[in-house]
């Protein structure tokens, strides 16, 4: 309890001192490319009580969520097989480097260009960007299953959904978890660069509207709002789901 107190005041106080500095860079440069905090606070509010901010940000999380869904259910399924099949793993190996080498811009433009300016060309260019990482980081979570268990499975001849429930998955809950967060702190950012560049609605689109009006202030008050979303999610949900999974490894 009292190191819950001590840390939370640190905390505090390093936020405290982040203002103080912000506000005192801010006066000195006495700028508009440098707003101060109260400015920012300001616009945000308006934001708010006009509905922009909460309508831009559902836009963004509604692509965050459904093209990491696409890319976390795909890249498990082919990150096991290739984890699994020493042959499959060979032969998709130089696929795989190459596509975790293609710039996520190229990706992008390429989506866009072939599927036209529409949402189904958005989220699969985000999935495209993440599928290889989760590859990657499953199929060394499967090479390392024990082969023991999925030996016995064979023997007891059970089903491939119970030996992918039972055997695998609960194996392969660290590589998961890993995944999981490194994929949204990945996603988040590739979203926003679809937004800016073919997308009339989310925090990308706001952004790049704020930079061609030089509207600093808009431009932090959306970054912090946006950045406030992402640790609301970071410690009120991936952490405990982090906890909750690997509870068995303590």
């Amino acid at each position: 309890m009292v190191f819950r107190k001590s840390s939370f005041r640190v905390t505090l106080l390093s936020f405290v001192s982040l203002l103080a500095i912000w506000y005192l860079v801010a006066l000195l440069a006495n700028s508009r490319i440098f707003p101060p905090p109260l400015d920012v606070l300001e616009v945000l509010l308006e934001s708010i009580a006009k509905g922009e901010l909460q309508y831009h940000i559902g836009h963004t999380l509604m692509r965050v969520f459904i093209s990491f869904v696409l890319a976390m259910t795909v890249g498990i399924g082919i990150g096991i097989a290739l984890g699994i099949s020493k042959s499959l793993d060979r032969f998709f190996d130089s696929w795989l480097t190459l596509l975790l080498n293609v710039p996520a811009l190229v990706t992008i433009i390429l989506c866009y260009v072939w599927l036209g300016l529409v949402e189904a060309a958005a989220i699969l260019a985000v999935a495209i960007n993440k599928i290889p990482n989760v590859i990657v980081t499953i199929r060394e979570g499967a090479r390392a299953l024990e082969r023991d268990y999925l030996e016995m499975a064979q023997t007891f001849k059970l089903s491939r959904t119970v030996v992918l429930r039972h055997i695998i998955l609960p194996q392969l809950a660290p590589y998961l978890v890993a995944t999981t967060r490194s994929g949204l702190s990945l996603i988040w950012k590739i979203v926003l660069v679809v937004e800016l560049l073919g997308r009339s609605s989310g925090v990308g689109f706001q952004l790049h509207l704020f930079f061609q009006l030089f509207d600093i202030a808009s431009i932090f008050a959306y970054t912090l709002a946006f950045v406030l979303v992402i640790q609301v999610l970071e410690y009120g949900l991936l952490q405990p789901l982090e906890r909750r999974i690997t509870r068995w490894r303590r």
